[in-house]
């Protein structure tokens, strides 16, 4: 399966940034690519709450899902929006992923679980509960018959979401993110091939990089990762572009054949509920 990730640097104008999505987009299919993934965000980075709600909008009004169903259709390609804020009631919004099949159609969608309410050391604090209304399913669907995990940003810190989705029979987990700089320069590599070992399972992340109109600034590093660990492709900066990796998917089942930690695991006494 030929996969590319989209690195970007979302404005706070969402119509700048489904322009700039559409073009990255077509570059990755013209590369070849059968699956596109783009980061946590990529509709818009809004801090201020009041003027995030000026903008966004409903599911069926969003521009950027209608360019993805769009540009799915058009090129016979899977694209993954790996987030944008959508409008599900008057003071609630979701920070949704959506999946569009090469028709157009959309297949599915997955609701951030996790919040990301934390105060940093170097002053930051973020409190997503605030705006946002948490989702409460797995996310899971299938791409050309592989089983795909899905989760955004802050969910990569919960390793029990990427075991349940190996357990469920995922053999790419995708991890588009928005990752801080702070928390993206000490901890993202790491995180992101532990997940892929740990599990037997490709890794591919997409991600927002460098410093946002509303003064925010995230990590990049975009990621492609094999089930061993092995970086297969990166964006080494922070600055928008594109990365793409053939994957071989025999490579899942070799690797949990070696390792097989998910049948080896056993319930213990004492652990929580």
């Amino acid at each position: 399966m030929h996969v590319a990730a989209l690195q970007m640097r979302s404005t706070t104008d969402p119509a700048v940034n489904v322009e700039t999505f559409e073009t990255l987009v077509r570059d990755a299919a013209s590369s070849g690519a059968t699956y596109v993934q783009s980061p946590e965000m990529t509709g818009v980075v809004q801090r201020s709450p009041k003027k995030l709600h000026e903008v966004v909008q409903p599911q069926g009004l969003d521009p950027l899902f209608k360019c993805a169903s769009k540009l799915a259709g058009e090129l016979g390609i899977w694209v993954h929006v790996g987030s944008t804020p959508i409008k599900i009631d008057d003071d609630k919004i979701a920070n949704r992923a959506g999946i569009f099949a090469p028709d157009g159609t959309l297949a599915t969608t997955y609701d951030k679980i996790h919040m990301f309410d934390v105060d940093l050391e170097n002053g930051e604090s973020w409190r997503e509960s605030a705006i946002y209304t948490p989702g409460e399913e797995l996310g899971f669907t299938q791409v050309n018959d592989e089983n795909f995990g899905i989760s955004i940003c802050y969910d990569l810190r919960f390793g029990h979401l990427y075991r349940d989705q190996a357990l469920t029979g995922a053999s790419i987990l995708t991890v588009p993110a928005a990752f801080t700089k702070q928390t993206g320069e000490r901890h993202w590599h790491v995180l992101l091939r532990a997940r892929a070992i740990e599990n037997g399972a490709f890794v591919i992340a997409a991600a927002q990089g460098g410093t946002h109109e509303d003064g925010r600034e995230t990590y990049g590093h975009s990621l492609i990762i094999a089930p061993t660990g092995e970086i297969l492709a990166e964006k080494n900066d922070d600055e928008p572009g594109v990365i793409d990796a053939v994957l071989d998917l025999d490579a899942v089942k070799t690797a949990r054949e070696r390792i097989p930690n998910l049948k080896n695991a056993r319930t213990y006494v004492g652990a929580p509920v």
